[in-house]
């Protein structure tokens, strides 16, 4: 769940000198608003550009997001942002990273974006899985399947498709690798089909758009059943315990619309 979020004025000296050290002083600052895994991000402008920074306290259990990320950054699709630096400093774990300027991803039907996304998806499906520690998709939802054996596999996955998880300029950037996984090419689309369904499309228009990654196109119908029911009763153990927060009602009721779509197609043979 989300972290609260401090203003960069607030970190301590030692950690905004030590970053510093690396960027030069800031010409200006805009602190984030987006986004739900950092205690700190913010945009600075310094005399060598714009430089995107995000931390979390060293002692916080979710610092181990950042830790991956930094570890998988250098494998990753070359349209997602480059990590420039990586420190520790005043109890702060902290990254820096080229910024993208650009907007977040609008997922709703007939977005300009949705073809941008089926490309940078592409990419990283033609991206090698490298040979660094990735949490596994099999076992992140062992508990919520009986077969979870059938969500093995050997690509890299991002398995966040959170429209503020995707910059989009010219083209559409993943950003935000706090799961980095390895698991079936299948994942992240399928992931997406649930973010698009949130957005506003029917089941069978968020697997138009899922099924242009060949992955998800090929992918056994009873494999992603299971992983449908899988992943419904993920997101309504996530909404049950915020149940006030509109965005996990939201996806809870989206990830049931998926499951009872593949229900359907199971029973009908397809």
């Amino acid at each position: 769940m989300s972290m609260a979020r401090l203003a960069w004025h607030h970190l301590p000296p030692a950690t905004r000198a030590a970053v510093q050290e690396h960027t030069g002083p800031f010409l200006t600052t805009t602190d984030a608003s987006t986004g739900a895994n950092s205690g700190v991000a913010v945009n600075a402008m310094t005399a060598s550009g714009e430089v995107f920074i995000k931390g979390i306290p060293v002692d916080h259990r979710q610092v181990k997001t950042q830790l991956r990320e930094a570890a998988v950054n250098p494998h990753l699709p070359k349209s997602s942002p480059r990590l420039l630096w990586h420190l520790q400093a005043g109890g702060w774990d902290l990254l820096g990273f080229e910024a993208i300027e650009g907007h977040l991803a609008d997922f709703t039907p007939g977005s300009p974006d949705l073809p941008l996304m089926v490309d940078a998806l592409t990419e990283l499906a033609r991206t090698p899985c490298p040979d660094v520690p990735l949490l596994s998709f099999a076992q992140r939802f062992a508990s919520y399947s009986d077969t979870p054996e059938l969500f093995a596999g050997d690509a890299l996955l991002h398995t966040d498709m959170a429209p503020h998880n995707v910059l989009v300029d010219h083209a559409a950037h993943l950003i935000d690798w706090a799961w980095p996984t390895r698991g079936p090419a299948w994942a992240d689309p399928a992931v997406w089909a649930v973010r698009l369904i949130d957005a506003g499309h029917t089941p069978q228009q968020a697997e138009h758009w899922a099924g242009q990654l060949p992955a998800f196109e090929a992918a056994d119908p009873e494999v992603l059943l299971a992983f449908a029911e899988a992943n419904a009763r993920y997101w309504q153990e996530v909404h049950a315990q915020a149940p006030t927060a509109s965005w996990t009602r939201s996806m809870a009721a989206s990830a049931l619309a998926w499951r009872d779509h593949r229900r359907r197609r199971s029973l009908a043979g397809k």
